[in-house]
């Protein structure tokens, strides 16, 4: 009787860990190099009425924060720590031996999955990594510092800074894989693909456990390749060129109340050349690199539209916060004045002629090509805001629109806020949202405060005070 006694007191080993009662799934989606002035939402010329839809939906933020470039944006995202406190302070083949910028997350800053896999939830990261030191993204390993040893059971994408949108450089885990085999291949297409019959599987195996996905696309970043139907849409939209476009943007921002009704463009920096002084070959050739430019983010938001639709026909739509940013840092000048059919070919020695782009423009897109865009044409999706990708000190480099939404909490959607707003305070407001404590220590290592805060106090009052209060910014 006293041995039974004793084993019923003995409380059940528990197999599967529970995530809190009522904790949403977690969709992060982390577009790349789009501007603030870039998306329809935010009054761009790129029709994505994913995210229009999403904004009535859910919330629109419009003093949202990235860190100008994409490796320390996508630490701070991931941590909820100021880049350099997470190891990787540089873009990631920039990285040295000074303190924060080792290139590598430092183990005193667990990525948000690695927190959420051991709280119950699953969790898998589809797309652009670049979170691996270079050192090693190779078969060698190890592996701890690949997705799938920071916390994520599931991976799929590429682990550098880009890859060829239609013939990509894959990997599922930590095996390197070939794309599926089809004349309509594009990457991004793919990579939803995977993210629609992974949630599949969660809903089928494990449907009360909670999950959180992570997507970033490798749109917007050069190469610009996308399916030639999405370029024939925009065909002949951007003749007026860069400095009329800013005009038409600035305008269309203030109709959608995204930015103040007095406010004013700065001025065109004097090294970037005014529309005005290209010969007409040089605007033929920059129209046709935007127009494909748009195209690829129209076409990349239609992407996610398919993985919201399986989201709402499965019935997880309403618990799920599903946070949409819209760009890792301001659009990217890297193409250079000129614009590029191969912007590597630079890099490689192989400089480009005028008549060599010119006699290339119809392959502007296609899998035969690696275009980028006019440096002045980042410029403009940055409207209203001065400078582009890599300028930490002004926010065209920093500043991206964001749309979140969770119906379930929500209780006015189709608002805006306009409280500061930085990546890092992503980690926060999802285990807020979960009802999850910060953990003070991971795998037996003490953990770095946050540096973020939670936005779940904007989330029903549009006029709360502002609670980031201190942000800096730093690039090279």
């Amino acid at each position: 009787a006293a041995l039974a006694q004793e084993t019923s007191a003995t409380p059940p080993v528990e197999y599967q860990r529970h995530a809190p009662a009522g904790a949403p799934n977690v969709v992060l989606v982390l577009l790349d190099d789009v501007g603030f002035g870039a998306s329809s939402t935010f009054g761009g010329p790129a029709v994505t009425p994913t995210l229009d839809e999403l904004a009535k939906e859910g919330l629109r933020y419009n003093r949202f924060h990235t860190t100008a470039i994409c490796s320390p944006t996508r630490a701070s995202l991931l941590t909820g720590r100021n880049p350099h406190a997470a190891g990787i302070g540089a873009v990631m083949n920039s990285a040295d031996s000074r303190p924060g910028y080792s290139g590598f997350h430092t183990k005193d800053t667990a990525t948000i999955a690695e927190i959420l896999r051991q709280n119950g939830y699953s969790t898998a990261a589809f797309g652009k990594w670049h979170q691996t030191p270079d050192w090693e993204a190779s078969q060698s390993g190890p592996f701890d510092r690949w997705p799938t040893g920071e916390g994520f059971e599931k991976f799929y994408g590429f682990q550098g800074g880009e890859t060829d949108q239609f013939d990509p450089t894959l990997y599922e885990g930590t095996t390197p894989v070939m794309r599926p085999a089809g004349d309509e291949y594009h990457l991004t297409d793919d990579l939803v693909d995977h993210s629609i019959k992974w949630l599949r599987a969660q809903k089928s195996v494990t449907p009360d456990k909670p999950f959180f996905l992570y997507l970033a696309t490798g749109a917007t970043h050069a190469p610009i390749q996308v399916p030639q139907a999405y370029i024939d849409r925009y065909k002949g939209k951007f003749d007026q060129g860069w400095d009329k476009l800013r005009e038409e943007i600035l305008a269309r921002q203030k109709r959608l109340g995204v930015i103040p009704r007095d406010t004013k463009l700065t001025p065109r920096p004097e090294q970037l050349p005014a529309w005005d002084t290209l010969t007409p070959e040089q605007k033929r050739f920059a129209s046709r690199q935007m127009e494909a430019y748009v195209a690829f983010l129209a076409h990349t938001d239609d992407q996610i539209g398919r993985l919201v639709k399986e989201l709402k026909a499965s019935g997880q739509f309403d618990n799920t916060l599903f946070v949409y940013i819209v760009g890792d840092n301001g659009a990217s000048a890297e193409g250079g004045l000129g614009g590029s059919l191969n912007y590597m070919g630079q890099l490689q020695g192989m400089p480009e002629s005028e008549a060599s782009k010119l006699a290339g423009i119809d392959r502007i897109g296609s899998a035969q090509a690696y275009a980028h865009v006019n440096s002045a044409w980042a410029w403009a999706t940055d409207t209203p805001l001065q400078w582009t990708k890599t300028v930490a000190s002004h926010l065209g480099g920093t500043r991206n629109g964001m749309v979140l939404t969770w119906p379930d909490k929500i209780k006015a959607p189709g608002g805006l806020r306009s409280q500061f707003g930085h990546v890092n305070d992503v980690v926060p407001t999802i285990l807020e949202a979960a009802g999850i404590a910060t953990p003070t220590v991971v795998n037996g290592i003490a953990q770095k405060p946050m540096n973020g805060v939670s936005l779940i106090y904007s989330f029903n009052d549009a006029k709360a005070p502002e609670r980031h209060t201190t942000q800096y910014f730093e690039v090279f």
